[in-house]
């Protein structure tokens, strides 16, 4: 169990607008590429800088497509499924593998090994090449000061002792939806539907986001919540009351459910070359040292780059073992019982 405590006194389809310059060509073995077009799901704030090195680097310009905090990932998702006959994406920088695997299963990623990737495990990797991991999130536990002897394992979240006083980002969008299902792969589905049973039974509050389930346990010392690791860190790092836990960690325990960025080229992309460029920058040692640095605080998969101060390296901690492309299959099959558990 890792703990981080300091104390010191933010399903939506995105507008099918056409950027300007996507229709252009450009075939393999013609003129130097002069951009390309990423839809990005990763914070823009962490995103933004390496894209901005990749453009001060390669002379290539980018231009991106940003997805919104409360529609995280499925945003930009949604709008390249409704591209697929006519793509205006050249890369998709997921902020999680999951489902960056859908886009796989629907036919709208290319297959494409970077050198780049050597060194980061196969676990985090597609098998036939269709994405590849990098820079990650751990889904972490955090409780506010007043909180004594917090849980260490996410299934205690549905202990009736933290009744009243667990907060949850909405399941239907972003790294909830990819937990909740990674917990249905491993538990099975009737525990599973167990633990969703306890934490309603607990009166459990629902956010908008991890950002916002972060705030409100800064808020209310008597909190507890489940968030990515960066959201901890982040607030830590202002100097709120905030205390971490890495959970089920014990021999034996489920392991950290941890969610990689994906990189995924698309399938008839308009810039492929400039795509497969920009995917050997994003999953270079380089680019994962600048992300572990930042204020997201990513566990680098390269080994030998530092992780995070406030994060061990990840060989130290006890990994979920599950199948990202079995999650995926998983939150797909689970999407209307999790709309009628939140209430839609």
């Amino acid at each position: 169990m890792f703990r981080l405590r300091r104390h010191r006194t933010s399903w939506l389809l995105l507008p099918l607008l056409l950027l300007p310059g996507c229709s252009q060509t450009e075939p393999d073995g013609q003129a130097a590429p002069t951009q390309v077009v990423v839809y990005v799901s990763e914070d823009q704030v962490f995103s933004q800088p390496v894209l901005e090195r990749f453009e001060k680097q390669t002379g290539i310009e980018v231009r991106a497509v940003y997805d919104t905090e409360e529609a995280k990932s499925t945003g930009v998702m949604n709008r390249l499924l409704a591209e697929k006959n006519n793509p205006q994406a050249d890369l998709y920088w997921a902020n999680e593998p999951i489902r960056a695997e859908i886009l796989k299963q629907r036919g709208v990623a290319a297959a494409y090994r970077s050198p780049s990737a050597v060194g980061i495990p196969e676990m985090f990797k597609d098998p036939q090449g269709y994405w590849t991991g990098f820079s990650a999130r751990l889904r972490v536990l955090v409780a506010g000061p007043s909180v004594s002897d917090p849980p260490t394992s996410v299934l205690d979240l549905g202990d009736p002792r933290w009744s009243g006083r667990v907060v949850l980002a909405n399941p239907l969008f972003g790294t909830t939806t990819s937990h909740i299902a990674a917990l249905f792969v491993h538990l099975g589905d009737e525990r599973g539907r167990e633990f969703l049973r306890h934490l309603k039974a607990n009166r459990l509050r629902l956010s908008a986001s991890n950002g916002e389930s972060a705030d409100q346990v800064t808020a209310d010392p008597s909190l507890l919540s489940l968030v990515d690791s960066d959201d901890a860190i982040n607030r830590a790092r202002r100097g709120e009351a905030i205390e971490m836990v890495i959970p089920d960690q014990q021999p034996g325990g489920l392991g950290c459910f941890l969610v990689p960025n994906a990189v995924v080229l698309i399938e008839g992309a308009p810039h492929p070359t400039a795509a497969r460029r920009l995917a050997d920058f994003l999953l270079a040692p380089e680019s994962e040292r600048q992300l572990a640095a930042a204020d997201c605080a990513q566990i680098p998969l390269h080994p030998g780059v530092p992780a995070p101060p406030e994060l061990p390296a990840l060989e130290k901690v006890r990994v979920m073992e599950v199948s990202y492309a079995e999650v995926a299959r998983k939150m797909v099959e689970i999407q209307q019982e999790l709309e009628a558990w939140v209430g839609y």
